[in-house]
């Protein structure tokens, strides 16, 4: 018998996830229908989106707010399609502020929900594993110590099979010839990857800007390649370059590239990012990194009192140390970012011991196989339940 699955994501990155995630799920059951929320690549991997759930990603608490008046709207028609569709499960991906309530209207009408890549509780809201146990049949995690951590609260249905972002960038392709063609430019690069929205590029590249200036006066021989998403983002970097003049021989060596950031990853001997699943593609490229992410005084302090988590970057919690430098902060650090570039660039026997450690992380961690493993593992769950029937 056929199976009908609802799979709804939030953000790009869950997007993404969803995707492979379809794709896995077709190779397990060839005839499965898939239908659900999210955005161009769950449906180019053959979804029927009922929604473009994706164009709404926010961050930070202030944002959400002026959304909930959509999101009301989208958890009533998520209702309406679990009672006219009748899914055999939901699969839902991180994005919990909206999809508590979708798991809610799911398991409320029998219908099991599976969750993917979930919110870090952990680290902000440890309260809320109940709703975890109300609302989900069953949590994939994406970090290794988290089953543990839901054992120990008293739910045994997490199971770690690894991050489903490595999927990704085991398929992604980069062009080598544009990286040896720059390559063949300067013998050092750092990269400069301040976000991929607007709010985070006004935030965090001003100081990567005072940081390039640092750099770039003891070490002429530099370049800096910054990652721009869009030619909308490239704009904006643009913008805020001349907010922040140089000396026009530095900006000969700032370089802005615009859908390059996996070539930049290959090209570059070290790197600034701020936080985000980049910190993922750092350690898979094992380039030697410091994470930065600045927030405002309110979010700092909002922060400091509901995050409970040693690291803010994916790369350090799955390693459990700060592999990667990271600082979550209301003010500049330009002159870190500037530090621990200048020590990886004047002792090459640091950075080469920093990429051996990010390389045997990648080993341990950053190996693909997560979407099928979870494919895989929801048809035993299925088989399972079949036979207790």
């Amino acid at each position: 018998m056929s199976k009908k699955i609802f799979i709804s994501a939030g953000e790009p990155s869950g997007d993404m996830h969803g995707g492979n995630l379809a794709r896995a799920l077709k190779s397990q059951w060839p005839d499965v229908e898939l239908i659900g929320f999210g955005g161009p690549k769950m449906k180019e991997a053959g979804i029927d989106l009922k929604y473009e759930l994706t164009q709404h990603a926010v961050m930070w608490f202030g944002k959400v707010l002026s959304q909930i008046g959509t999101f009301v709207s989208v958890v009533n028609q998520a209702d309406r399609i679990f009672a006219e569709e009748r899914p055999d499960a939901v699969v839902l991906i991180d994005y919990p502020g909206l999809h508590w309530w979708v798991a809610k209207r799911a398991r409320d009408r029998g219908i099991p929900v599976f969750y993917h890549v979930p919110p870090q509780l952990w680290a902000w809201a440890p309260w809320r594993v109940k709703k975890i146990k109300d609302r989900f049949s069953y949590v994939f995690c994406s970090l290794p110590f988290e089953p543990q951590w839901y054992e120990e609260r008293g739910y045994p249905y997490a199971e770690y099979l690894g991050h489903p972002y490595f999927d990704e960038l085991a398929q992604r392709k980069v062009d080598e010839a544009w990286v040896a063609e720059r390559k063949a430019q300067a013998d050092k690069w750092i990269g400069v990857l301040p976000g991929s929205r607007f709010q985070e590029i006004d935030k965090n590249l001003p100081m990567m800007i005072r940081a390039i200036e640092r750099v770039a006066v003891q070490r002429p021989d530099v370049r800096f390649a910054v990652a721009c998403l869009t030619e909308e983002h490239k704009s904006r970097v643009e913008e805020i370059f001349r907010q922040h003049p140089l000396p026009t021989w530095f900006h000969e060596r700032i370089d802005l590239f615009v859908g390059r950031t996996p070539e930049i990853l290959r090209l570059v001997d070290l790197a600034w990012t701020v936080s985000g699943s980049v910190s993922l593609e750092l350690m898979y490229e094992t380039v030697p990194s410091v994470v930065v992410y600045r927030i405002n005084p309110l979010d700092k302090k909002v922060s400091e009192r509901f995050i409970n988590a040693p690291y803010i970057t994916l790369t350090n919690l799955l390693a459990g140390w700060d592999i990667m430098p990271e600082y979550l902060t209301d003010h500049d650090v330009d002159a870190e970012l500037a530090e621990w570039a200048l020590k990886w660039l004047n002792d090459p026997a640091e950075a080469a011991r920093k990429r051996t450690a990010l390389a045997a992380l990648k080993e341990t961690h950053g190996q693909p196989g997560a979407s099928e493993a979870v494919a895989g593992r929801m048809a035993q769950i299925f088989e399972t339940w079949a036979k207790a029937k």
